[in-house]
């Protein structure tokens, strides 16, 4: 079995898409997929559980493994300027089997942000109804937990249908809601950082390092998730105008700009609040009813809940490219390659993701699978690192033009020793559930992957 054909760079692959997208649209599409559950929520959990007024260094260790990453990123996106991400990378460097692990890890990734973000977008929702004196049904607030007396949750599966509709308009109709939602949600930090500054209290950073150096570094793995999102860029590739140039500077862009956030947010919530009160569900929306700011907290909630809906777009967006390129490639079925003659855009490919979301989002608690999101994507930016080293082994050096990572083999190194180090970080049942995800890929892959796969109609 050759589970390791690889396929050639073809860069006129991809002209069914319509190539519209510019530099700016892409920096919002990464700060749409980053910035969401991460500075609204993961903060405060951060700062309780882990790593206290420190988490602000959590953060910018994550930061640095996810930058090191993301000039990988780069440079694959500059020089194989085709969409499908890690996926369609692997194919060209490792060859089909390796492809495969990595789109299917990153389907597992973005399926869960998917879901787990309409959940909590759910929940934020149903918070603002009661508010108002509405309630729902018992049955219908929540997944399946009949002890706890729910079965479905309504109102993420109908935030399902409507953006997996909206997201199958053309990519520069369907991303700007996503552009709109950002400025919203560049308000509300805006907003919180401006009346939060005048209420700090310096003597709440201290003890600074409560959990110490350990703690620090846990916390680093936790908030590492804050950060995923930023390879949906490179999934939006073969519809940028000038991917060579753009892709990796709106990879980058939007990683040193979520960075800058996280910290003065970080800074700002445990000057605040005392670090140990901050383990709650709206930490930042918290922050300023602690302060007698009661106003200005339900404003930041209001545009909470509409911010988010940008996460759910830039995921679902990226996944449906994902499916769309694996399916053109034969390891999933062809249906999934279906363009929509009108607006141009997988149409198929779309709906299945949506679907799946719309039944993972509906039917599932995803509280304890967050940590499984960041082994999965941890995995696949070390089979990033290490295939940058491949790249240049085939290609040389990259030319006039294109992106370079420097000090190659050293610093992609460096990147897979840290991603690796974040992931021993996690919990023992975390790896016990990915590595019965990673079996269950393998097993779809040579029950119909390998028999389906183009190549084997190339090769005979």
């Amino acid at each position: 079995m050759e589970v390791f054909r690889k396929r050639p760079i073809k860069k006129d692959s991809a002209n069914v898409l319509k190539r519209e997208l510019k530099l700016k649209d892409l920096i919002m599409l990464g700060i749409g997929a980053i910035i969401g559950t991460g500075i609204f929520v993961v903060t405060g959990q951060a700062s309780a559980n882990y790593a206290g007024p420190a988490s602000m260094i959590s953060f910018i260790i994550a930061a640095l493994v996810v930058v090191l990453n993301g000039i990988c990123f780069a440079e694959f996106a500059s020089r194989v300027p085709v969409s499908g991400g890690p996926y369609s990378y692997m194919y060209v460097v490792f060859g089909e089997l390796t492809a495969w692990i990595a789109g299917w890890l990153l389907i597992c990734e973005y399926m869960l942000a998917v879901s787990s973000v309409a959940a909590g977008w759910s929940g934020y929702f149903q918070g603002f109804l009661s508010n108002w004196g509405i309630e729902l049904p018992q049955a219908l607030t929540a997944g399946y937990n009949p002890e706890q007396g729910t079965y479905i949750d309504l109102i993420a599966a109908l935030v399902m249908v409507l953006i997996t509709l909206w997201v199958t308009q053309e990519a520069k109709k369907a991303l700007r809601l996503n552009n709109a939602m950002v400025w919203v949600k560049f308000g509300v930090i805006i907003l919180f950082v401006a009346v939060g500054v005048f209420f700090v209290q310096p003597e709440n950073w201290q003890p600074y390092m409560p959990f110490g150096v350990q703690g620090v570094f846990n916390g680093a793995a936790l908030v590492f998730f804050a950060f995923l999102g930023f390879d949906s860029i490179s999934m939006a590739a073969e519809e940028v105008e000038n991917p060579r140039r753009d892709v990796p500077r709106g990879i980058i862009g939007s990683i040193l700009i979520a960075t800058i956030l996280y910290v003065i947010v970080t800074l700002i919530l445990t000057g605040i609040v005392p670090f140990s009160q901050l383990g709650v569900a709206d930490p930042v929306a918290f922050a300023m009813r602690y302060i007698n700011q009661g106003f200005t907290g339900s404003v930041i909630s209001v545009g909470t809940i509409l911010t988010l809906l940008t996460v759910t777009i830039s995921m679902l967006y990226s996944l449906a490219r994902l499916i769309y390129s694996i399916s053109k490639d034969g390891l999933l079925p062809k249906f999934l390659q279906q363009i929509d003659e009108k607006r141009r855009t997988p149409k198929n490919a779309t709906f299945v993701a949506g679907a799946i979301g719309l039944f993972f989002a509906a039917a599932f608690p995803l509280n304890i699978l967050a940590e499984l999101t960041n082994i999965t994507a941890l995995t696949c930016l070390a089979l990033m690192a290490l295939g940058v080293i491949r790249l240049r082994k085939m290609l040389g050096e990259p030319k006039k033009g294109e992106f370079k990572v420097p000090f190659v083999p050293l610093l992609p190194i460096i990147s897979v020793i840290s991603c690796v180090f974040l992931m021993l970080q996690l919990d023992k049942i975390t790896w016990t559930v990915f590595i019965i995800a990673l079996l269950l890929g393998l097993l779809i892959y040579f029950a119909y992957g390998y028999q389906h796969s183009d190549l084997n109609e190339n090769k005979s």
